[in-house]
């Protein structure tokens, strides 16, 4: 049977509720059929209109909210790519067929984001019903509107009015949360360009939801004698600022490591009795790349992390599975871990990452590490910095990834 073409242009028109779409601006795009007739405004006076240009709040109500709750949802929509559904709101609209009488109107709105090809939100989603009918219906008709009828008429809108505080308290406090577990992460998670004279690029991303700040990390050490260098990633299970502080201890404890221990593995030895003694760093995973530029060798070590890619000039793409052991806490009397080494040519490019990049939940893990090693192949002349940019455009979903992701990649 043949496939039939849906004009969604006409379905969004027939939408049965109230929907509209508003630029990141607050102007209306568009506005269903629906909208136009509950509002008493024409598509005219609707559609290039700034939001509160059309409906500002009741200049006779100096208790007035609605105008405030309404940009501080649309606001949050923009700044976080979530939905945001608001409390009972009233909101009175003009009359109008009479300027300057308002009628007492009651909403509950929703808003939602669309996003663009690349990620940001470029619409949003603004449905709202019209709940003042069922307000009357409650207290009856309106030659039966008594004190019982304004009693729950107003313990309603109380109700509602104590709930968008309530919201925005702990909105509050999520922000204050927010900020620190910034500032955490800024001073964990530097940002070097390069490490000795190769060029290097980090990149951060926390899941879709998350407080921008997770259980994902990096390091790049100098080692001592000669031009060796120390690149490792780790994911501690968990996000927000509890997962955050474990990152910071195991991420230390690495990197003090590298710098004493023979090799990655003894390095990763240390660490793994390390996390035995840190509440949080259960099933915390890590893989840790000692190079030496002077002898072209990379000597690596992982504690059940994704193995990292080495791309060599010619195109070659090598995962470094050699060396795959447990978690760092896997065994109550840590054994010595595996390592293994791997030549390299001048130009090559190393890459470690977490595996918030590769998996997804519909697809085998192979699936991703193959399309991780295409990327790299395909786009290996890049710098480093905009090869990170690349891979992160590539292999994570428009709307953000459901797991934190790290990445670094060095050039050799």
């Amino acid at each position: 049977m043949a496939e039939t073409a849906i004009d969604y242009g006409a379905v969004f028109k027939a939408l049965p509720g109230m929907v509209a779409l508003l630029t990141p601006e607050l102007v209306y795009a568009d506005v269903n059929e629906e909208f136009a007739r509950v509002s008493g405004r024409s598509r005219e006076q609707l559609i290039g209109k700034y939001l509160f240009d059309v409906f500002p709040d009741n200049p006779n109500d100096s208790a007035a909210t609605g105008m405030r709750n309404l940009e501080a949802s649309l606001y949050r929509v923009l700044a976080t790519g979530e939905r945001d559904t608001m409390a009972l709101q009233r909101y009175d609209v003009e009359d109008p067929e009479r300027p300057g009488e308002w009628q007492k109107r009651y909403w509950s709105p929703v808003n939602a984001p669309l996003f663009g090809p690349d990620g940001k939100v470029v619409l949003i989603l603004h449905r709202v019903e019209e709940v003042t009918e069922l307000i009357r219906a409650r207290a009856g008709s309106p030659e039966g509107r008594g004190s019982r009828a304004r009693v729950l008429e107003a313990e309603l809108y109380t109700r509602a009015r104590e709930l968008q505080e309530l919201n925005e308290r702990l909105r509050q406090a999520h922000s204050r949360e927010r900020e620190v577990a910034l500032a955490l992460q800024d001073a964990m998670l530097p940002a070097p360009r390069q490490v000795r004279n190769h060029p290097a690029a980090v990149r951060y991303r926390p899941a879709v939801g998350a407080l921008n700040v997770c259980g994902d990390w990096y390091d790049l050490v100098d080692l001592v004698g000669g031009d060796r260098i120390g690149v490792a990633v780790g994911d501690v299970v968990g996000h927000g600022l509890a997962a955050a502080g474990v990152m910071g201890q195991l991420r230390s404890a690495l990197s003090a490591a590298s710098r004493v221990g023979a090799g990655p593995a003894q390095a990763l030895d240390v660490l793994g009795r390390y996390a035995h003694v840190i509440d949080g760093a259960e099933s915390a995973t890590a893989v840790t790349t000692f190079i030496d530029c002077d002898r072209h060798v990379i000597t690596y070590s992982s504690a059940g992390h994704p193995p990292p890619v080495l791309v060599h000039p010619d195109g070659r793409t090598e995962f470094l599975d050699q060396a795959t052991d447990t978690p760092l806490d896997a065994r109550p009397d840590p054994i010595p871990r595996p390592q293994a080494e791997t030549t390299f040519q001048r130009g090559a490019t190393l890459v470690l990452y977490t595996d918030g990049l590769i998996e997804r939940r519909t697809e085998d893990i192979y699936t991703g590490l193959d399309r991780l090693a295409e990327a790299l192949r395909k786009h290996r002349d890049q710098d480093p910095e905009t090869l990170a940019d690349t891979v992160l455009t590539e292999l994570l979903p428009p709307g953000g990834a459901t797991d934190d992701t790290a990445l670094i990649i060095v050039r050799l």
